[in-house]
Order: structure tokens, then C-alpha cells, then sequence
């Protein structure tokens, strides 16, 4: 059981805009025949989607401090990030699992005020998908 907490607990942190990678945590419990394979996807998926609730949640709720002094992103920062996300839609929800990009996205997501409906189908098809990845490649699938 704690090895899926702390799968959990990684792939959840990682989702955040925290740097953390919980790919390393799944294929270290799958080569060690730590789990169900489909479990570890499942927890590992969960995880993550609910990190990137988070973003979403702190994206939809972010503005109204904006006009703050203390505020973390000028002006013309949002309107880019809405621009970009207004240009490549929903869909580009789907790689919300690539690093660098994937964490802002969440978070823009929530700016844009993305349906939360909409948003987990999207995010956690990606997600697991990348996860499915992991776990066939630690299991040898491709090899």
C-alpha cells in the first residue's frame, strides 16, 4: 500500500508547478513487481489529474488578485497565455503530460475557464496515456 501513497503522492506533486518526476517512481515499482500494472496506472493517473486540478483551480481563481502589486504575471504574460491557448483550443489539452509546457497549460486552463467536465476527460486521457507508456517500457513491452 505504500507504494501506491507514495506513486500517488509523486505523480500529484508532479502535477503541480512543482519540478517532480513521478515517471521514475512508476517504473521503479513496476520492474520491481511492486503492483498491478493497471493499478499503478490508475493511481498514478489519479494523481496526476488531481495535481492538475490544482493548476486549474489556482488559474480559475488567479485573477482576481491581478490587479495586485504583488501579482506574479504582467498584463501582457496573460493576454499571450490566453492567446495562445484561444489559437490551439482544448485539444491542446491532450499534452498537458509534456514537461515544461504541460503544468502552464493546466494552469492557463483554468484562466480561460475551461469546463472542469471537459478539462479531466482531456488532461487524463493524455496522462494516462504517457503513464501507459512508462509502464509498457519498464515492462519490457517494446523490447
Amino acid at each position: 500500500m505504500s507504494g501506491y501513497l507514495g506513486l500517488f503522492f509523486s505523480a500529484f506533486v508532479a502535477a503541480t508547478l512543482l519540478p517532480l518526476s513521478s515517471e521514475a517512481v512508476l517504473a521503479a515499482l513496476s520492474a520491481a513487481d511492486a503492483g498491478d500494472a493497471v493499478t499503478l496506472l490508475a493511481v498514478a493517473t489519479a494523481g496526476n489529474v488531481l495535481g492538475a486540478v490544482v493548476n486549474w483551480a489556482l488559474g480559475a481563481y488567479c485573477l482576481h488578485w491581478r490587479d495586485r502589486r504583488w501579482f506574479p504575471f504582467k498584463p501582457d504574460q496573460l493576454a499571450k497565455a490566453q492567446s495562445w491557448f484561444g489559437r490551439y483550443g482544448l485539444w491542446s489539452l491532450l499534452l498537458a503530460w509534456l514537461p515544461v509546457i504541460g503544468d502552464p497549460l493546466t494552469f492557463v486552463a483554468g484562466i480561460m475557464r475551461v469546463r472542469l467536465p471537459v478539462f479531466l476527460v482531456l488532461v487524463a486521457l493524455g496522462k494516462a496515456g504517457r503513464y501507459g507508456v512508462v509502464l509498457a517500457v519498464a515492462q519490457g513491452v517494446f523490447a
